[in-house]
């Protein structure tokens, strides 16, 4: 096996146990929530945890280009980047 073959696999592994965690995190995160409720803050033992409501603004850049293409347009910008990838 070659040394690239070899990082690739610790690579695979590495994010399989991050997938993982990552779930297991947010199962955690959701048996807190069913306790929380409607509650916005919950005090255990030394920890503080809040769960508050967030309002945003976002355009919405569908309608916009709909209604507006030309402004759409002049400011729509374009960025490229590099897409990392295992398969």
């Amino acid at each position: 096996m070659s040394e690239i073959e070899s990082k690739v696999r610790e690579l695979r592994e590495l994010q399989a146990l991050i997938e993982e965690a990552q779930a297991e995190a947010e199962a955690i995160k959701d048996a807190i929530k069913a306790q929380m409720g409607d509650s916005e803050e919950l005090r255990a033992g030394e920890y503080k945890i809040t769960w508050k409501s967030v309002t945003t603004a976002r355009i919405d850049t569908t309608a916009l280009k709909k209604a507006l293409p030309d402004v759409a347009q002049a400011f729509t910008r374009e960025t490229t980047t590099r897409r990392f990838c295992v398969a």
